[in-house]
């Protein structure tokens, strides 16, 4: 175990707020509790840096939600897109402005856990939660949390933040509701210069062959992130698709460095985002767009507004203050995020049923390509853009209504 704070006469303080999980989510939460002045232990199972599955896309609401000052160690800035449909009817759409960044997990998250412990946040790494605990022997009052760790010792706090992923302890505390899993499998393939050069500021996008899934090629200097995902349940298929895409792509020949998979969870309409005095934010909370299944954005996103409302939940002075300002919490994530969220699940089951529309439109109807670049650029979100534009909102009206057509469409999706 590494601790930077972890003398026998601390084990009995009480912070002002606990963060639970390192990754993007928690350091931002670690960062805003911090940065307001308040006492913030931020804890990692792990050692950091740490690999993470992940695409590593850095998209303008990202960008927007970092600490003023944080440096992006930018792989890659992608300029242009080639869409495809199962490897065929490509096409490539280009912007003049850099539409995202791309970015290594390891480097992105070590340097967010470093701008909060920069803020006051202290970090404790090689630690594992074991639960939580708002009564009983272990909490010497109702305004206290317990986060009980792997061999025993008792951590005690004001407010608690979970941000340890969708599989994580405080979710199951919380109670959070999940509505859809998802499988991503993953390659890090090393490649000559050559064919690095190829890619150098182009991604690609893939529209697969079983319904909802897609594929990705990131471009991160000597190394190409090769990807897919699809619904859980059809792990032999996505495995497939993943090495038929990569053969096809002409990179069966390059050894991986990395090989991996994860499953992404999104949450339930209902589902929960606090009890008591802990809040759970990102992949804990399920909160991710459904369609492109993008999380950073998320993550970085609502763990600010969870390190922001766990403030003042520390500050309550008893359970029915800590309550409201946990309903304040769910209301800001649910007016933001939930919006986009709900927009994007209803993307995901037009897309489902009728891909071969959605390829078309990206790459031949120039207002959708331009929606994609303010999407990615950061100068909208999914949900503002249905909002205040009607051609969008009606357009995704009609998706909604449009039943799903014969196997002509099913065919230039797959």
């Amino acid at each position: 175990m590494s601790s930077e704070n972890s003398s026998a006469d601390d084990v009995r303080q009480v912070w002002d707020v606990v963060v639970v999980g390192a990754g993007p989510a928690g350091a931002s939460a670690a960062y805003a509790a911090a940065v307001a002045g308040r006492r913030v232990l931020l804890l990692e199972k792990v050692e950091l840096p740490r690999y993470k599955t992940c695409g590593g896309g850095i998209i303008g609401p990202s960008r927007d939600s970092l600490p003023p000052g944080f440096e992006l160690p930018f792989k890659d800035r992608v300029h242009a897109v080639t869409f495809s449909s199962n490897g065929r009817f490509a096409r490539t759409r280009r912007s003049r402005q850099m539409l995202f960044g791309l970015i290594n997990r390891p480097e992105f998250d070590q340097r967010l856990v470093e701008h909060a412990q920069k803020a006051g946040a202290e970090l404790r790494t090689g630690v594992a939660v074991q639960r939580v605990e708002q009564h009983g022997s272990a909490v010497p009052d109702r305004r206290t949390v317990a986060v009980v760790l792997q061999g025993g010792e008792t951590v005690l706090a004001r407010a608690v933040i979970g941000a340890d992923g969708s599989a994580g302890r405080i979710g199951a505390h919380v109670g959070v509701k999940l509505d859809q899993v998802d499988l991503g499998l993953e390659a890090e393939i090393p490649v000559p210069e050559t064919v690095a050069e190829d890619w150098k500021g182009r991604v690609l996008i893939d529209w697969g062959p079983m319904r909802g899934s897609y594929g990705w090629v990131f471009p991160k200097g000597d190394t190409l992130t090769v990807g897919v995902i699809s619904r859980r349940g059809e792990g032999a298929a996505t495995k497939r698709y993943l090495e038929d895409f990569i053969a096809r792509l002409g990179l069966a020949g390059f050894e991986p460095a990395i090989s991996s998979g994860h499953l992404t969870r999104c949450r339930a309409d209902d589902s929960p985002l606090s009890r008591g005095r802990v809040l759970v934010c990102g992949d804990a909370a399920g909160l991710l767009e459904p369609w492109t299944r993008e999380g950073i954005s998320f993550a970085l996103r609502s763990g600010r507004l969870a390190g922001e409302w766990a403030v003042r939940i520390a500050e309550a002075h008893d359970a029915v203050d800590a309550r409201r300002q946990a309903l304040n919490y769910a209301f800001a994530v649910k007016a933001g995020l939930g919006v986009e969220m709900s927009v994007g699940k209803r993307m995901l089951a037009a897309f489902e049923q009728r891909p071969g529309v959605f390829h078309a439109v990206l790459t031949g109807f120039r207002p959708a390509w331009k929606a994609f670049k303010d999407i990615t650029q950061g100068s909208t979100t999914l949900g503002e853009l249905v909002r205040t534009h009607p051609m969008a909102h009606r357009a995704l009206m009609a998706l909604d209504r449009r039943p799903a057509s014969g196997g002509g469409e099913a065919g230039a999706g797959q």
